[in-house]
């Protein structure tokens, strides 16, 4: 069962779809990464208990603290978003093709591990096999997230839309079977087109797919409207889940959350906040709309 409330954590790395200023401004405050984790205790206090994590080179930080205080984070999940793409682009232009991939693939490897990771894909890196570069790079991704609770890992929407342009079926199928054979874990999709993306994977034989993608009301990010979005959720079998839902601030909270949760068939909300606040509020607006108690506890406790 997925998470109801999952926190996202764009806003720790400078990202806001509509202000350059403000994700200027979240890079600054979030330079540090005791900054990130302080806010992550917050949300988790107000009853969160799930976040959304690209593979970021900092996350790795963060989850390390996640192990290193384990009763404390002992009902924590979290959601691996991969690959973060502009890490990958950023070391092939620093380091070449073939020196990102040893950074990647076989960085904080024993001897043995490397030779199993040669014997089985090591042929096709060389012949740019797609493949099973995918899987070597999701079981690099993997690493920093070793310990901890995931129920399911998301491919990023940068790639999913790129593969789903290329109709690359037998890499979304070879996907969903590798995260479910080696991890234990749902397979899922961020994308920023949700008709087209579900429809390609129910076609492909991945059933009752996770997509998550952005749902508001003002259509923000929602190709290629908000009303095929909305035929897609009442005529489709697969489970939903809601980002950006306020629309980069376009949106009040209230609203925002009153639509969505108005929705049939939204499973779960990811929403990004840095405040306590902010954080507090949404999470009780979700709890009211949907009429669940989760973290209603540690709510009253902050407010």
């Amino acid at each position: 069962m997925l998470d109801r409330i999952i926190l996202g954590d764009n806003q720790f790395f400078g990202i806001n779809h509509m202000s350059e200023e403000k994700g200027r401004s979240l890079s600054i405050r979030f330079k540090d990464t005791e900054a990130i984790i302080k806010v992550i205790d917050i949300a988790h206090a107000c009853g969160v208990r799930a976040f959304m994590l690209n593979t970021h080179d900092r996350v790795a930080t963060i989850c390390d603290h996640f192990r290193a205080c384990p009763s404390r984070y002992a009902d924590l999940r979290v959601y691996p978003s991969m690959p973060y793409a502009h890490k990958y682009a950023n070391s092939v232009h620093e380091k070449g093709l073939v020196g990102a991939l040893n950074a990647f693939v076989f960085s904080g490897r024993s001897v043995g591990e490397v030779v199993g990771t040669v014997i089985r894909g090591g042929m096709s890196v060389i012949n740019k096999d797609m493949i099973e570069v995918m899987k070597l790079l999701v079981d690099a991704e993997m690493r920093m997230f070793r310990g901890l609770h995931v129920p399911a890992m998301f491919l990023q929407n940068i790639v999913t839309d790129l593969l789903l342009g290329f109709g690359a079926r037998d890499v979304f199928v070879a996907f969903a079977d590798h995260v479910r054979k080696t991890y234990g874990a749902e397979p899922a999709f961020n994308t920023m087109n949700m008709p087209a993306l579900v429809d390609f994977l129910l076609e492909s034989g991945i059933e009752n797919p996770i997509v998550c993608s952005s749902i508001n009301k003002t259509g923000f990010l929602m190709t290629p409207s908000r009303q095929a979005y909305e035929r897609t959720l009442t005529r489709r079998s697969f489970r939903p889940m809601a980002m950006s839902i306020l629309a980069s601030g376009a949106i009040s909270p209230r609203e925002a959350v009153e639509y969505v949760c108005g929705l049939p068939h939204v499973e779960s909300i990811v929403f990004g906040a840095s405040s306590r606040e902010h954080i507090a509020e949404t999470v009780k607006m979700i709890c009211s709309c949907w009429s669940i108690e989760a973290g209603a506890a540690q709510l009253a406790e902050v407010s």
